[in-house]
């Protein structure tokens, strides 16, 4: 029998430039002698005898164990392939392997049964340390971002990094460790320590963040959670000479320690233009209870649903909300409550400008609520098809949603009546963009409705980039 070489073993049918033959053709037996060994490969049970690992340096192989585990178990042929090529996709999302090759051939040697195997993965390790230049697309605000990685570190799929970002109202550099479980990549544990100061400009605020927090991600059943950690010493100043008394009151520092739990349930087919499926995400953080100054419950979700229709056309509805209850009689702080409005919410309004101000400046709610209803079509006339025209769609929208503080001395149904109040919302169309998987463009002409005093409107139109959108 001959040797196959494969670069990606993909489920079957496999053809193309992967394996560089059709299934039919896999085992090439010019010998007429060899046709029984061909019969007994394709047709009956066959043993994996051996797996080998060659071209490791620094990696332990008994991380390896875990993901290539299950090529052992292959019964078949085709199923020793699609189990090296699960095998193969789990050592590269690793990400310290640059390539990984699959070989399968007979064994031999004195132990070598007739139906045996052996599979060998060629790996190439990725560099000691790898450096990195892109661009970052935020929520209406853009940065440069450079790294530097150490990938590999201790020889279990550890990874040591080092960020530095410049953006348009945001400069942060940080320090992350990454370490997953073996056999286990999605339950993971990863440290930060960090320093970011941005500007928010609708407050007239500026705040610098010291802090570190750590974090552990582990999925159970469907859902995704995240257990973390966070203390940071925050330092808020005024933005401008400008600020209002409100602004000057929340400047100082301050010590926040708290606790969060994250759960998540995603089953879109794409987090940008998804054509079905839902997301739901609930966040809870309680701070003051690990120390620091901040004291306060807070709570929010985000749920999406997304139903394909006619004509490639999509209809989506969103729903986002969240309370924010103080503890120990202590004030909420600015930096601590919720913001609505602008390109990524409520759009017709402008960035945050929903809700309590005082003097023009935006001092945030501790509830609110938001919802959407969306039309996504196809461009007119499909220019591009199947090409540059599909990262485009138009966009009808309908949004509403209101954003104030509650007395929480009163009962569930006067802050209902409360959320209710003085709704704000909008309607529109526009062109919508996807960058990759990660982000989007919205170029969106607005019609605001149930404008409030105070309130900061777009009226016509409006651009936005991010990576979340009601």
């Amino acid at each position: 029998m001959g040797t196959v070489h494969a670069k990606s073993l993909d489920p079957l049918p496999m053809h193309g430039r992967d394996l560089g033959v059709h299934p039919d053709d896999l085992v090439e037996l010019p010998e007429p002698e060899q046709e029984s060994k061909q019969e007994i490969l394709e047709n009956k049970a066959v043993v994996v005898q051996h797996v080998n690992v060659q071209g490791l340096g620094r990696t332990k192989e008994d991380l390896l164990g875990y993901e290539i585990s299950e090529v052992f178990h292959a019964k078949n042929l085709i199923d020793v392939m699609k189990k090296s090529h699960i095998a193969r996709q789990k050592l590269l999302r690793l990400g310290i392997f640059k390539e990984v090759e699959v070989l399968i051939d007979t064994s031999e040697g004195s132990d070598a049964l007739p139906n045996g195997l052996d599979v060998t993965f060629e790996v190439t390790e990725v560099k000691r340390l790898t450096g990195s230049y892109n661009t970052m697309v935020g929520n209406n605000e853009g940065s440069m971002v450079l790294g530097v990685k150490l990938p590999n570190v201790f020889g279990r799929a550890e990874k040591l990094s080092f960020q530095f970002s410049y953006g348009t109202k945001e400069t942060s550099y940080g320090l992350s460790f990454f370490k997953p479980q073996p056999g286990n990549f999605e339950r993971n544990l990863i440290l930060n320590l960090y320093k970011v100061t941005g500007q928010f400009p609708w407050s007239s605020l500026k705040e610098t963040d010291r802090g570190a927090s750590a974090e552990f991600n582990f999925p159970l059943g469907m859902t995704n959670h995240t257990l973390k950690w966070e203390g940071v010493w925050r330092e808020l100043g005024c933005l401008a000479r400008s600020a209002s008394f409100a602004v000057r009151e929340e400047s100082g520092h301050s010590l926040k320690s708290a606790l969060s739990h994250t759960v998540s349930i995603d089953s879109r087919n794409s987090a940008i233009f998804p054509s079905r499926g839902a997301l739901l995400r609930i966040n809870q953080e309680l701070a003051g209870y690990t120390g620091g100054d901040a004291s306060f419950l807070k709570e929010d979700f985000e749920l999406q649903l997304n139903k394909r229709l006619f004509w490639d056309s999509v209809l989506s509805a969103s729903l986002w909300g969240g309370m924010l209850c103080p503890i120990g009689g202590q004030p909420s702080c600015i930096a601590d409550r919720f913001y609505l409005g602008g390109p990524t919410s409520v759009r017709g309004f402008g960035m945050y400008s929903i809700g309590p101000q005082s003097e023009g400046d935006y001092l945030g709610g501790e509830a609110y609520w938001a919802g959407g209803l969306h039309l996504y079509t196809p461009l007119p006339f499909r220019p591009g098809k199947g090409g540059f025209g599909d990262l485009f769609r138009t966009h009808f929208f309908l949004n509403a949603g209101n954003l104030c503080n509650l007395n929480y001395g009163e009962g569930p149904r006067a802050h209902l009546q409360k959320m209710a109040e003085c709704l704000r919302w909008s309607y529109g169309a526009g062109i919508v963009l996807r960058l990759g998987n990660i982000a989007r463009l919205e170029l969106n002409y607005c019609v605001p409705m149930g404008v409030q005093s105070g309130d900061r409107i777009c009226d016509g139109v409006q651009f936005g980039a991010g990576i979340r959108f009601l």
